[in-house]
């Protein structure tokens, strides 16, 4: 059954998932405005194609982290920057000071294939499942399994030196 959010339904919403999705985007990009604006972007889209949204294939919450992800695919694409995102290009807009263990494990994360850090950000940053993620970037449950054992392979690898 597809629903039809009221204006307060979806007010309540926004208010309820702005902060995790702007988590999980900021995470991703390293940069405020941008991430902004795709958590205003998603939800102009999520009451734009209001029709769209089946509960019977999943929550709202992983319904708005996915047109969130393929909002940001988008974007980054048009960028021409979607392979990769090089982390000394940003600087630390978080609210918090970032320890020095803190700085070189999101350096090692930025550093992943892309792929590759959707899965682990979904993963550790926000606590969802390899089902929920899977319904999220629209991949098979094995494809997460792969993707997050490869990162943190990767990870293991590239912090060995860091974290003896």
């Amino acid at each position: 059954m597809r629903e039809v959010l009221s204006e307060e339904e979806l007010h309540a919403l926004y208010e309820d998932m702005k902060g995790p999705l702007y988590s999980f985007l900021f995470r991703y990009t390293h940069e405020e405005q941008f991430s902004i604006d795709l958590v205003q972007e998603t939800f102009e889209r999520v009451k734009k194609y209001e029709g769209n949204y089946n509960q019977e294939k999943g929550s709202m919450k992983n319904y708005l982290f996915q047109v969130a992800y393929r909002l940001l695919i988008t974007k980054l694409n048009r960028r021409k920057t979607f392979r990769r995102i090089l982390p000394f290009l940003y600087t630390s807009q978080e609210k918090t000071l970032d320890t020095a263990d803190q700085m070189t494990v999101r350096d090692a994360v930025l550093a992943l294939p892309d792929k590759q850090r959707a899965v682990i950000i979904l993963t550790y940053y926000h606590d969802l499942t390899q089902v929920e993620i899977g319904s999220i970037l629209e991949i098979p449950v094995g494809t997460v399994k792969s993707r997050l054992h490869k990162a943190t392979a990767t990870l293991k690898e590239a912090l060995k030196e860091d974290f003896r």
